[in-house]
């Protein structure tokens, strides 16, 4: 695949056979390209989701996709993904000299960049300050921060159109965690304005990253509570039937490590992947538990319909189904502990791509697309274990 303007992209919304459907988008940093990649796909095939939901990475990801038009989204997405991993003094994509195929080579190009990250910060995104964190007076955002954000502020306006996102023709949603209660919380498009910095506040991860000040309170990177917008769409949306798809930056599933970088990269992967399928699991559970009540309440004779407790039961009923599609990106054995903060073009142009072709390969199985006929109303796919060619 290349990267550039595709105009064929289809804008009319295809007809499926639910009510709403939910693009729930996992943080995760650079890998957040992947995202964009199965978005690509989606809107190929003419799946434009009702629903955005975000975090972190997932969470600009999400602006872009709903405050632009969706013939326009993929060239927005590109703009941003472009723009990030331009700071590179080398371009290692178009060399003929380096085999993708070895990892080695990678490996170290990977954490050359990933140190200039660190170092330097990535274009549009975010810089590193002049002087360290313990330089600065106490209290002071300097002294609580590696790094200065406030050139995302101008890339988010300049990509996202806030008049449309506001607008609610697409539902938007973004994780962040208040700094002063611990409590999380999620910036609506169905109950906030939302700002540049409502969507800074859901990556604002520390000690990296700054607070974000939000009508007189702060707030982080919603990934240190939660990274995985899933059971806000679910809790917080009207009852509807709906097709998710999920897609996550970290895998729960992976390997013994064997060396202290592999348990760094294997920590990540724990702590972030909020272990998305063993929350599906409960929630098929629930859903089964759910739809048992629906039928038995309705078997009750009618002198027992307006008991208190009945009433109390009534309000769990449900006939809804859902479809929740996993998208996990797998990482490349070369990729390390750093991959969420190795912002070189190549890696992003490996994500991309991947996204895309996951996506593809989701969408052959038409089970995906259509409604569920389990008791429970409930099905899911994960490409790694049901589907991949």
């Amino acid at each position: 695949m290349n990267f550039q303007p595709r105009a064929h992209l289809p804008a009319t919304q295809r007809r499926l056979p639910f009510d709403c459907i939910a693009l729930l988008l996992q943080g995760g940093g650079a890998l957040g390209a992947y995202q964009a990649g199965v978005y690509e796909a989606l809107a190929e095939a003419g799946i434009h989701p009702d629903w955005v939901a975000g975090i972190s990475i997932g969470a600009i990801n999400a602006a872009i996709i709903a405050g632009n038009p969706p013939e326009s989204r993929v060239d927005r997405l590109r703009d941003f993904w472009t723009q990030v991993t331009s700071t590179a003094p080398w371009d290692w994509s178009g060399n003929p000299l380096l085999d993708r195929r070895n990892d080695n080579a990678r490996n170290v190009l990977n954490q050359m960049s990933a140190g200039l990250a660190a170092a330097c910060g990535a274009n549009g995104f975010f810089s590193a300050r002049p002087l360290m964190p313990w330089l600065h007076s106490g209290g002071t955002t300097e002294a609580t921060s590696f790094y200065d954000t406030s050139a995302l502020k101008s890339t988010l306006e300049r990509l996202v159109d806030f008049d449309r996102l506001n607008a609610g023709t697409t539902r938007f949603s973004a994780g962040a965690v208040n700094v002063r209660t611990g409590n999380f919380v999620y910036f609506d498009n169905s109950t906030h304005t939302i700002l540049p910095e409502h969507i800074m506040a859901s990556g604002a991860l520390p000690p990296g990253f700054p607070a974000v000040e939000i009508e007189g309170e702060h707030y982080w990177d919603g990934g240190l509570v939660s990274n995985t917008p899933l059971q806000w769409v679910i809790d917080w949306g009207a009852p509807q039937d709906m097709l998710a798809f999920q897609v996550d930056l970290w895998n729960a599933k992976g390997q013994l490590p064997g060396n202290l970088p592999e348990v760094v990269t294997r920590q990540k992967e724990i702590q972030y992947s909020s272990r998305t399928r063993a929350s599906t699991d409960q929630f098929k559970r629930v859903q089964r538990l759910r739809r048992a009540l629906t039928a038995l309440l309705g078997r009750l004779p009618e002198d027992l319909q307006e008991h208190d407790d009945v009433k109390l039961l009534s309000t769990a009923v449900s006939h809804n189904v859902y479809n929740i599609v996993h998208l996990i990106y797998r990482a490349r054995t070369h990729e390390g502990h750093s991959k969420d903060y190795e912002f070189s073009r190549l890696s992003m142009q490996d994500h991309w791509r991947a996204g895309y072709h996951d996506a593809l390969r989701t969408l052959r199985h038409p089970e995906v697309l259509t409604r569920p006929a389990s008791a429970d109303g409930v099905f899911t796919f994960d490409l790694e274990n049901d589907g991949r060619e």
